[in-house]
């Protein structure tokens, strides 16, 4: 059993690997990080020891300590950053972004966060079929397009495109919506989402999205689609957004008589 200069960078294993235990290696790095990460008390965006440096410490292969970090990135207690390193993963926290009509900045801000939106696209267009489908409008006729990437407290996190009927939306025309819910923007012009159907699918980054949202393409993303209805039953909003899928997940809560469901995200 090997042991780990008391000079080592925090997060590095203590005890060897055991070649004869019938652990899986890269279950036994696993628990050993996660063993290190609370001995050495580590917080969220503290870095640990990159791959070649487990590689040499415990003479293990990459496979293996690719293993142990793809678990401990799908338990969301590691980040790996595409040219920084392994990070300690932020706390998970829930929100309701699929099964209401809640907005992203509004759920954040409840929870105390902070949303910031980088606004990519703001005017007035055709709607293609799509578009003209889901607002239940012919093509060709005119709505407003929103494209924001949407940053919460300073992580890039998804990027999103609103569709609106021209009469809901030209009012959003000019104003500033990097700091600013477009749900209390619409509400305060008279128009206010009561119900309408919201979806979560995987997928996977194309080029400009893992550009935007800082990842590598054809990495994970969650699709929300979603169509909210005034209470007239008039489409006021259709939306596609692209979460990143290494802080995203989708959950359900169960009981005997309903069931709920949420989009949990890992900072």
């Amino acid at each position: 059993m090997s042991t780990v200069p008391s000079s080592a960078t925090p997060g590095i294993v203590v005890d060897g690997i055991d070649r004869d235990s019938t652990a899986p290696m890269y279950d036994q790095l696993r628990q050993l990080i996660l063993d290190g990460i609370t001995r050495d008390g580590l917080q969220p965006g503290d870095p640990l020891p990159g791959e070649h440096r487990l590689c040499e410490q415990y003479g293990i292969s990459r496979t293996v300590v690719r293993q142990a970090l793809a678990q401990l990135e799908h338990e969301g207690v590691v980040e790996r950053i595409k040219g920084k390193g392994t990070f300690v993963a932020r706390p998970r926290t829930s929100e309701s972004l699929v099964h209401t009509l809640v907005g992203l900045f509004d759920e954040v801000q409840r929870r105390g966060g902070h949303v910031r939106s980088e606004v990519l696209r703001h005017e007035v267009i055709d709607a293609d079929a799509e578009v003209a489908a889901a607002l239940e409008l012919e093509p060709g006729e005119p709505v407003v397009i929103l494209t924001r990437l949407r940053h919460v407290d300073g992580q890039a996190w998804s990027l999103s495109t609103t569709w609106m009927p021209l009469a809901v939306g030209e009012p959003t025309l000019g104003v500033d919506l990097q700091d600013s819910s477009l749900y209390a923007l619409l509400a305060a012009n008279g128009v206010v989402a009561t119900h309408g159907v919201r979806s979560a699918e995987a997928t996977v980054a194309t080029h400009d999205q893992a550009t935007q949202l800082g990842v590598s393409a054809g990495s994970a993303l969650l699709r929300l689609r979603s169509v909210s209805r005034d209470a007239s039953g008039r489409p006021i909003e259709f939306f596609i957004a692209y979460h990143r899928g290494d802080r995203s997940r989708f959950e359900f809560r169960l009981g005997t008589d309903s069931s709920q469901g949420a989009l949990v995200h890992v900072p």
